[in-house]
């Protein structure tokens, strides 16, 4: 049997398929395995490449796998799918993986450590819990316009409720009264909740050096800064600040032919929730920038001159997202320049 140089495994919940190749490219042997077999035969195996797609459990697995002393690469999956020949299945999934991590121009993902797979869970569950919140808020207003009560727009009628439900006591049903306000008690449930995860948050960012550093960029606040340390992670992984900003989808996409270019909006590829925290963090510093007396507040009050706010917020956004690589791959702090006076 020739040595193998390269595995494919297609991932699932219980099964996992494997291929393997020698270093030409021609076919060793394909397995279908369960997840203890396949980390036994693994760990029993020559130190080889083993890449897979970047998705559920992907990176505990390339965890493991790299602590057996095999070099583990992650794929987008969107990367893998070109290279299925055929009809698709499991094993034509695992050849196209071993494929797709043969080009020479192939990017991979960088696995994440078990601290960067916690944050992340975090903030997962603390967008659960705020869409949970503003949805029963949304329901408390509906109920009550339903019986013609309209509350002003806003959470903070929250704290007013007992208030209006008693001034219209007499108007409501008292079940309608009862279900009010325990959706008003669970409002207040969930905003505790989502009170306890942002402090987990701000704990960590204080322990973290380089969330530190992240904050002292104008707009970036805590929960954007954890969000940024966490998915960056080893910033080097991206060759250059423009990279980072293309990969959350803040560059303008293309549709360029004939020699022609041609730059349409931004190509919103990426984590949409880093981009979104982004271009608020980017909006919240446009709102104080007639204050800003820096290079920063200088070239973004020459651009509200020219173009509308919300192309400056993403290009705003995408300055932020520059510098904060700069600021975790070159292991430096934000630095205020002041602009060069006319000569």
């Amino acid at each position: 049997m020739n040595a193998v140089t390269l595995i494919g495994i297609d991932l699932g919940k219980h099964c996992f398929h494997l291929h393997a190749q020698d270093e030409k490219g021609r076919m060793v042997f394909r397995k279908k395995v369960s997840r203890s077999q396949m980390l036994t035969m693994l760990g029993n195996f020559p130190a080889c490449r083993v890449v897979m797609e970047a998705c559920a459990g992907a990176h505990w697995i390339a965890r493991r796998l790299g602590g057996m002393g095999h070099e583990t690469r992650l794929i987008s999956p969107q990367f893998v799918k070109p290279f299925v020949q055929g009809n698709k299945n499991d094993f034509a999934d695992a050849q196209a993986i071993c494929e797709a991590a043969s080009r020479p121009s192939m990017r991979f993902v960088r696995p994440r450590t078990e601290t960067q797979q916690t944050i992340s869970a975090l903030h997962r569950v603390r967008e659960a819990l705020v869409r949970e919140r503003t949805s029963t808020t949304n329901q408390i207003h509906a109920f009550l316009l339903e019986f013609g009560i309209g509350l002003p727009k806003g959470a903070a009628i929250i704290k007013r409720l007992p208030a209006v439900l008693a001034e219209h006591e007499t108007q409501l049903p008292p079940r309608l009264i009862a279900l009010i306000e325990r959706l008003r008690a669970h409002f207040k449930y969930l905003d505790e909740q989502i009170k306890q995860v942002e402090q987990e948050l701000t704990q960590q960012l204080r322990e973290d050096d380089r969330g530190q550093r992240l904050l002292e960029i104008p707009g970036i606040g805590p929960i954007t800064a954890s969000v940024l340390a966490t998915e960056l992670g080893d910033a080097r992984q991206f060759a250059n600040a423009r990279q980072f900003a293309a990969s959350v989808g803040l560059v303008p996409r293309q549709y360029s032919t004939g020699g022609k270019p041609t730059l349409l909006g931004i190509s919103k590829r990426g984590d949409k929730n880093l981009r979104r925290l982004l271009v608020q963090c980017a909006r919240a510093l446009m709102q104080r920038i007639q204050k800003r007396t820096d290079a920063l507040g200088q070239w973004t009050r020459a651009m509200l001159t020219r173009r509308h706010s919300n192309v400056v917020a993403c290009a705003l956004a995408n300055k932020l997202a520059r510098i904060a690589w700069a600021i975790l791959a070159n292991g430096t702090h934000y630095q205020c320049r002041q602009p060069v006076a006319a000569g």
